[in-house]
């Protein structure tokens, strides 16, 4: 669980004009019991931290009294900064760090903290600029050309001074800071990694230092993550997507977002974050489509992953035994019974992300009874060959079971390679350089370092996964799991063993081909 900073002083979007009252402190009347923003929140993140360290200024301390945890009270910028650095020097568990005027669905709380990056921010992008045919305007000056900025726009309430990738925040900007292109704004919450805590209060300590060259409208969020990008710290973006976050600062604000946020489906957004974003063709087309909405009736019923594993279980070990009787209708019950064990492998994995049931008994019952139902499959298949005279394929049975095995140690044991394998380190520069070049020229000195041919042959290959054609033949050549369980399935209903094996064997042996040439690529590069 995360240890939480609840920001009650982060600057940002201004109250409104004679507000005397902070923006956390504002009611919801449109939401059962009548909370207030802090309240809300408070209650949200019970079950991550039931005591979270709020820091807020010395004349707003009272609208944060009364809640559970530690209250620091500061008196500007400095003190803010100089009681973050306090709050999260010496934490032994990941930082979870919000404004506290923040209303946020719970699921993207839960997609946050889940992150296994060493920090995660919530951004928005600005707009692109397109012109009268709705085509992206190109800026005149190419970006390498491009000098620093202190951007002046706005987004949200906030400064547009962050520089964002595909993948990471690049450059983030103050009123000291300038940014080369900046586009996108911080929202607010920020995960950090339990190992780069140190380096998050250092860094904000040297900026509590600097903060007489700060300016009032630096946001609090956004000046923590400068300091973790100038010190080589990689901070991954997501945006809000399908769920729902916005920071309150006024009474119209507030009754306005509470509207806003109800015509989201959470419920929806949770089953679908349910789902794996990777899985292959088959999977993602004939199983996914439903097999969610299983997962949600299940969890609603009480049924745990491990449940739903044992039905799993039962229905490849029944698969099995109708193949084995070597006749057609059996053969075709096989092939049935075998989706569906599969659709409920599937099922097993969403109950647990949908429910967020999960252990380490599920963990290992799923990754070893995959293979249980495969291999008890296989022995089906070649009884019910010989009760049906199609010939001895126990051969070949065990050349498919061979090969599958080899394939999942090499997949595990480069896994387990590339897990102890550390980071390519990204540059670092002192907090009291303004301009953000230095930076942006020792990004490209690494990215120059980094190319290879190897490397670069990998980006080309990375780069055609755009293309959906290339993207499901990626997938399909690996011969993952649902495609392996649909060729048994299909080639068992219709033809024998003999064909099944056949095509397991050349499929699985093309896809091991594949895979390690990858594998050997990633490792030299």
């Amino acid at each position: 669980m995360p240890r939480v900073v609840l920001l009650g002083s982060s600057p940002g979007p201004d109250a409104a004009p004679g507000q005397s009252t902070p923006s956390a402190a504002l009611t919801l009347p449109a939401l059962p019991g009548c909370p207030t923003v802090i309240g809300k929140l408070h209650g949200q993140l019970a079950s991550l931290d039931s005591a979270p360290v709020t820091i807020a200024r010395s004349g707003d301390a009272t609208a944060y009294r009364g809640f559970p945890g530690t209250l620091v009270e500061t008196s500007d910028l400095a003190g803010d900064l100089r009681a973050v650095a306090e709050a999260v020097e010496h934490a032994t568990e990941n930082l979870l760090i919000l404004p506290a005027d923040s209303l946020i669905h719970d699921e993207l709380i839960y997609q946050i903290t889940k992150s296994k990056r060493g920090a995660l921010a919530l951004i928005v992008k600005e707009p692109r600029e397109e012109d009268e045919n709705g085509d992206a305007v190109v800026p005149n000056v190419p970006i390498d050309e491009a000098q620093p900025e202190i951007g002046d726009r706005v987004l949200e309430g906030l400064p547009v001074r962050v520089r964002a990738a595909k993948s990471r925040v690049i450059s983030v900007g103050s009123a000291y800071h300038a940014v080369t292109r900046p586009n996108a704004v911080l929202l607010g919450p920020l995960h950090v990694h339990v190992k780069h805590a140190p380096t998050l209060a250092e860094a904000a300590r040297e900026l509590a230092d600097m903060a007489h060259l700060l300016g009032p409208e630096d946001d609090l969020v956004q000046l923590l993550v400068l300091g973790l990008v100038r010190r080589g710290v990689s901070v991954g973006i997501r945006g809000r997507r399908d769920l729902f976050y916005r920071r309150i600062t006024e009474r119209s604000e507030a009754d306005q977002a509470v509207a806003d946020m109800a015509g989201f489906d959470e419920d929806k957004a949770r089953l679908n974050n349910a789902v794996k974003g990777a899985d292959g063709f088959f999977t993602t087309f004939f199983v996914s489509t439903y097999s969610r909405y299983i997962a949600r009736w299940a969890a609603r019923r009480g049924l745990t992953p491990n449940q739903v594993t044992l039905i799993s279980i039962a229905l490849g070990v029944a698969s099995a035994a109708c193949f084995a009787t070597g006749e057609r209708p059996g053969m075709v019950a096989g092939g049935l019974l075998i989706y569906f064990a599969f659709v409920f492998d599937c099922v097993d994995g969403q109950v647990a992300r949908y429910a967020r049931k999960f252990g380490v008994l599920g963990a290992w019952l799923d990754a070893t009874f995959d293979r249980f139902k495969e291999y008890v499959v296989f022995a089906g298949l070649a009884v019910g060959a010989a009760v049906s005279g199609v010939g001895d394929v126990w051969t070949l049975a065990l050349v498919a079971l061979g090969l599958q095995s080899i394939k999942h140690l090499l997949d595990f044991s480069f896994g387990a390679a590339n897990r102890r394998r550390p980071p390519s380190p990204l540059p670092s520069i002192p907090l009291s350089i303004a301009p953000d070049t230095p930076l942006r020229d020792a990004l490209e000195q690494r990215k120059a370092a980094r190319s290879s041919g190897i490397r670069n042959l990998l980006k080309m290959w990375t780069k055609a996964g755009r293309y959906r054609a290339v993207h499901w033949a990626r997938k399909m050549i690996v011969f993952p799991i649902g495609e392996r369980f649909a060729v048994i399935a299909i080639t068992g209903a219709l033809f024998d063993a003999r064909i099944t094996f056949l095509v397991l064997i050349i499929w699985g042996g093309i896809g091991a081909t594949y895979s390690l040439t990858g594998r050997l690529m990633r490792s030299l590069a």
